[in-house]
């Protein structure tokens, strides 16, 4: 189930057939709206059930469709939670327009565009010549951070691990923009992202150049406590071999250097997963 609803969720991602208002986030920003208000989010216990409530309507979902009309319907389930988890065409649009600002040379727009790819990112103090690989950096990053982490909870804890991993997320995300003061939802994102980043991370390496690459990866995955962000960008920008700047008054090839490599480390993680799911070791 876990390969079929992938490539489903990534054919229609990259078709843009799921409108904003059904993705992921959209759906959590409009629970979070109707149910809660930010002031119940001081509570470790309100944070707690917040955060819990929708993945246990999935697995409590999943238990009522075990076995019915031979799985078809748990099925459907999957790619259901797949598609809306793999969604995030906001992001594609503002990457989208800053490579269009960038090509144009319009540097205050790309600066603009370049903040709302990852809101916990300071980008002020940083050098437009510099503006190409940083982005390229957050481009690994949110690659990790939206699909391949997804990916990676939803082969090995199926729908119900993909969905608390976005809500974590999601909450994480509205904590640091809303400037609230959420109990522990850092350091549980944390400790979700700590395998993950590891295995995602080593990746590129298998991606790109191996002996770079390994190299940076071994300097930062042992760190019991280095940060997700620190090992999925560090080990991208080993991996990769990064083009000289350009005379443009902001250069895309750093950028479109790492995208590269993303897109083939995801690609990598697909034939693994087809390979795991050919020998039966993945459902």
């Amino acid at each position: 189930m876990a390969l079929f609803s992938l490539l489903i969720a990534i054919m229609v991602e990259r078709l843009k057939l799921l409108p904003a208002s059904w993705q992921f986030d959209s759906m959590l920003a409009k629970y979070h709206s109707l149910f809660w208000k930010d002031k119940q989010l001081d509570s470790a216990i309100w944070v707690s059930i917040v955060i819990l409530i929708p993945a246990v309507m999935i697995f409590l979902l999943l238990v009522l469709l075990d076995g019915l009309v031979y799985d078809l319907l748990t099925l459907l389930l999957w790619v259901a939670i797949s598609i809306l988890c793999f969604s995030h065409q906001t992001l594609r649009n503002n990457f989208k327009k800053y490579m269009l600002a960038a090509c144009r040379g319009d540097v205050q727009a790309c600066y603009h565009y370049a903040e709302s790819l990852d809101c916990a990112e300071c980008l002020d103090a940083i050098d437009e010549k510099d503006l190409g690989q940083q982005i390229g950096k957050t481009v690994a990053w949110v690659n990790y951070r939206y699909y391949g982490a997804v990916a990676l909870f939803l082969i090995f804890f199926g729908p119900v691990g993909a969905v608390l991993y976005c809500t974590v997320r999601f909450y994480d995300q509205h904590n640091q923009l809303n400037q609230l003061n959420m109990p522990f939802i850092s350091r549980l994102l944390f400790l979700l992202d700590w395998l993950p980043s590891r295995i995602f991370s080593f990746g590129f390496v298998l991606s790109g150049h191996f002996a770079s690459g390994i190299a940076e990866w071994r300097k930062q995955v042992f760190s019991a406590s280095n940060h997700a962000k620190n090992i999925v960008t560090r080990t991208a920008i080993a991996a990769e071999s990064i083009p000289e700047s350009t005379s443009a008054p902001v250069c895309v090839q750093p950028t479109l250097a790492l995208l590269a490599l993303s897109k083939r480390n995801f690609i990598l993680l697909l034939t693994v997963l087809s390979v795991l799911t050919i020998f039966g070791v993945v459902s």
